[in-house]
C-alpha cells in the first residue's frame, strides 16, 4: 500500500518537474547573468541583491505577467534602497528595523494596490537592515536589485508563456489518477480481490495534491488572462477548466466512496452474482476517463469522450445490471453520480447528464 501512495505522489512530482523544469532554468539563467552584470559591469565585490531580485520576480511561476514581475521587482528595489537609506542615516539595530518595514511597507502601499510589492518592500528592507554592507558605494545593494529587476523584466518580455500549458498539464496528471483508480477498482471488482479494491482506495486517496495543485494552478492561470489582454483569448478555456478541476475532484471523491464500499461487496463471505458486470461498467468509465485526461491535456474538444460517456451513463440501471443483488445495486447507484460529473467535465450540460441516466 505504501508503494501504491508513493507512486502516486511520484507520478504527481514528476508532473510538476516537467511543467517547471524550463521556469526553474529560465529563471536560474537570469538569476546568473544578473550576478555577472553587479560584478563585472558596476564592479561590485559581492552583488548579493542582482540575483535575489531576479529569482523573486521569475522564480517558477506561470505567472510572468509584465505586471506582476514590475510589481516583484519594484518592490524588492523600494525595501533595499529604504533600508541602505536607514543604515546609512541613522545606523541599524532594532528600532531601525522597524523603521524601516513601516516606512517601506507603507510607501509600497502608496505606490500599488498589490500585496506583491507591498510584501517584498518589506522583506528585502529586513534583509538589508540585518546584513552588513559589503562594497559597491552606499546605494550599491540598491542597483544591484535594479539590475535584477531589470534582468527578470526583459526574461518575462521575451519569453511570453501560454497560461493553459501548466494547468493543461497538471489536468492530465490529476484525471490519469482517477483512471487508475477506476482502473484498479474495476479489476478488484472483477476477480473480488479485497487487496485491489484496497488498492484502488489508497491510490484515490493519495492523488488528492494532485487535484488541489491542478484546482489552484487553473484558477491563478484563469485570473492572469482576465488582467492581461494578450491572453483574454484564453479566458473561455481557463474559466472550464477551473469548473472541471472541481467537477474531476467530486468525481474523485465519489470514486473513493465507492471503493470503500465495493470493499464489504468482494467480501468471499458475500454472494454477489452482479459485481463482474459492475466491473465491466466501472472499466468503460476508466477507459473514458482516460480519454478526458488526453482532451484536458491537449486542448481538445472533449466531444469523443461525452459520447463513450453516454453510453456508459445510459447502461448505470441498477435492476438490469445486477438483478436481485442488492450489493452490486448499490454500486451502481454511487457510480451513477460518478459518472454524471465526469460528463459534466466533459462539456454536457447538468440536465441532460442527469437526463441520461435510467430512470429508477
Amino acid at each position: 500500500m505504501l508503494r501504491l501512495q508513493l507512486g502516486s505522489r511520484v507520478r504527481a512530482g514528476w508532473a510538476r518537474v516537467r511543467s517547471s523544469w524550463a521556469l526553474i532554468l529560465q529563471a536560474s539563467a537570469a538569476a546568473g547573468l544578473s550576478y555577472g552584470i553587479g560584478l563585472y559591469v558596476f564592479g561590485h565585490e559581492m552583488p548579493f541583491f542582482a540575483p535575489v531580485a531576479a529569482w523573486i520576480a521569475l522564480g517558477f511561476s506561470r505567472d510572468r505577467s509584465v505586471r506582476r514581475v514590475a510589481e516583484l521587482a519594484i518592490g524588492v528595489a523600494i525595501g533595499v534602497a529604504a533600508g541602505d537609506l536607514v543604515v546609512h542615516v541613522i545606523g541599524s539595530g532594532i528600532w531601525q528595523m522597524a523603521l524601516v518595514l513601516a516606512a517601506s511597507a507603507l510607501v509600497g502601499r502608496f505606490l500599488d494596490r498589490g500585496a506583491l510589492l507591498t510584501t517584498q518592500a518589506g522583506v528585502q528592507a529586513i534583509v538589508i537592515v540585518g546584513l552588513p554592507q559589503i562594497g559597491g558605494g552606499p546605494f550599491g545593494r540598491w542597483i544591484d536589485a535594479l539590475v535584477g529587476g531589470v534582468v527578470a523584466l526583459a526574461v518575462a518580455l521575451l519569453t511570453p508563456t501560454d497560461p493553459r500549458r501548466h494547468p493543461r498539464t497538471l489536468a492530465q496528471a490529476a484525471v490519469h489518477e482517477l483512471t487508475e483508480v477506476l482502473d484498479v477498482l474495476a479489476r478488484g471488482l472483477r476477480t473480488r480481490s479485497v487487496d485491489d479494491v484496497e488498492a484502488a482506495l489508497l491510490t484515490g486517496r493519495a492523488s488528492q495534491p494532485a487535484l488541489d495543485e491542478w484546482r489552484d494552478a487553473a484558477r491563478s492561470a484563469a485570473e492572469l488572462v482576465r488582467l492581461a489582454p494578450a491572453h483574454r483569448r484564453h479566458r473561455g478555456e481557463l474559466d472550464a477548466m477551473v469548473v472541471q478541476s472541481v467537477l474531476l475532484d467530486r468525481a474523485m471523491r465519489s470514486a473513493r466512496v465507492l471503493a470503500r464500499r465495493s470493499i464489504a461487496a468482494v467480501d468471499e463471505g458475500h454472494v454477489a452474482p452482479g459485481l463482474p458486470h459492475v466491473a465491466d461498467v466501472v472499466g468503460s468509465a476508466a477507459r473514458a476517463t482516460d480519454d478526458l485526461a488526453l482532451a484536458l491535456g491537449t486542448g481538445q474538444d472533449p466531444h469523443p469522450t461525452r459520447e463513450r460517456l453516454l453510453g456508459v451513463a445510459a447502461s448505470l440501471d441498477p435492476y438490469t445490471l445486477a438483478p436481485d443483488d442488492w450489493q452490486a445495486q448499490s454500486l451502481v447507484l454511487l457510480l451513477r453520480s460518478l459518472v454524471v460529473d465526469l460528463l459534466e467535465a466533459a462539456g454536457a450540460d447538468p440536465e441532460g447528464a442527469r437526463a441520461t441516466l435510467p430512470e429508477l
